[in-house]
């Protein structure tokens, strides 16, 4: 039986304020992996989680995950689909019944007694099935199970696991969206993870007993503990520093007789926009591009011997514009060494207001002067900087609060 195993994909997903919808990014993934999928033909499609990139995804992520699971069954290919930490698990099951009779079996939310949805295909050896496994937190195992000892991921993953009534001799796979580790050694993450380090592991020997074990959650792609526990990784960079990570892509997984090692594939899907980091001198950076031909990329900038300008910004971003490239981010690690440089620095910085400081933090991040909206929701939020001792801190940022959903709410 042969699958292919997605996770993260995160529809929705803006990157230094890109949509990548808007910017084609996710959609041309889509139909490029839908054409891997119309040639290959495999017997089922797992996505492991993290399915949009917000709890309430925009209509557009909606119409495309539409896109994918339609052309699927118009396919004919089983989709095994779960919720990650991520999704809404309700807002994901919405019509489940309805789609699972088009064999889009989707598990969003942990059942009371803790009975996994499961689906079970047939191959020339026999059946093999699939266990869906939402995202897991100790609270929810809990309350699921009637068991208030669960009081952390490793424990709540192992106790729902128990309950499972997998039969000794046939073939099972898990699709499961958590943070597996092995003894506590976690691997490093890309920028685009917003998880705490160390929070919520699960040892890898909780898992012992499925054939396969398709996880989503952490956006690199590797194995844990044995070639067939693994993640898939994120469908493309979320993160300039995902860029230093292994390659990732589908991953195409064949299941042989019962007892066999499955044979394991990463299959790669060229992005839109390759993303690549520059580093080094301003003339070393001006020499490379000027010498590069390299066209459609996601450009990050790294100064290494002095602060960024809006010369130097414009510099970058006309040459990029030129390749129909974007530059996304310019950054500057230089730091002076000189005494009275740095006095001065700080004291130029010292003058001025906190609306000064913001407009030139938003100019530098963004490569823009910020506009009249972000320019009333700054001036509202120094004034209550400023009367710092009329307001705690809490009531500081509920004012804050109100104030930029009330502007919301007159757009």
């Amino acid at each position: 039986m042969r699958f292919i195993h997605l996770a993260d994909l995160h529809l929705g997903k803006s990157i230094h304020g890109v949509s990548l919808i808007d910017s084609g990014d996710q959609p041309v993934w889509v139909e490029r992996f839908l054409a891997m999928a119309e040639e290959l033909q495999p017997d089922a499609v797992l996505i492991a989680g993290d399915v949009y990139d917000r709890g309430a995804p925009s209509g557009d992520a909606v119409q495309l995950l539409d896109r994918l699971l339609t052309r699927l069954a118009e396919l004919e290919i089983p989709v095994l689909l779960i919720a990650g930490n991520h999704d809404s698990g309700q807002r994901l099951s919405f019509a489940g019944s309805l789609l699972a009779k088009e064999r889009v079996h989707i598990a969003g939310i942990l059942p009371k007694g803790g009975q996994l949805e499961h689906v079970t295909l047939q191959d020339e050896h026999g059946p093999v099935t699939f266990w869906l496994m939402p995202y897991i937190f100790p609270a929810l195992a809990a309350d699921a199970l009637g068991d208030a000892s669960i009081r952390d991921y490793d424990a709540a993953v192992r106790a729902v696991l128990a309950v499972q009534q997998l039969r000794p001799g046939e073939r099972n796979v898990l699709l499961a969206h958590q943070n597996v580790t092995i003894s506590g050694e976690e691997a490093p993450r890309g920028g685009s993870e917003s998880m705490v380090g160390g929070l919520g592991q699960v040892d890898w020997r909780a898992f012992d007993g499925f054939d396969y074990v398709a996880l989503g959650h952490i956006h690199a792609a590797y194995a844990v503990g044995r070639p067939s526990l693994r993640f898939a990784g994120s469908p493309m960079c979320y993160h300039f520093n995902e860029t230093r990570q292994p390659k990732k892509g589908p991953v195409l997984v064949e299941l042989g007789a019962p007892g066999e090692e499955p044979e394991i594939q990463t299959l790669q899907i060229p992005p839109l926009h390759p993303m690549r980091e520059l580093r080094g001198s301003y003339e070393e950076l001006q020499e490379q591009e000027l010498r590069e031909r390299r066209t459609g990329e996601y450009l990050r900038i790294v100064l290494t011997d002095r602060r960024n300008s809006p010369e130097i910004g414009d510099f970058f971003r006309s040459l990029a514009q030129a390749r129909d490239s974007r530059v996304l981010e310019i950054v500057s690690e230089h730091r002076p060494f000189a005494e009275n440089g740095a006095m001065a620095e700080a004291k130029a910085v010292e003058e001025k207001s906190v609306e000064e400081l913001f407009a030139d933090f938003y100019t530098e991040r963004c490569g823009a002067e910020p506009g009249a909206e972000e320019l009333r929701l700054l001036r509202f939020a120094a004034e209550l900087q400023r009367r710092g001792g009329d307001r705690g801190g809490k009531a500081a940022i509920a004012a804050l609060l109100d104030y930029a959903l009330g502007q919301e709410d007159e757009r």
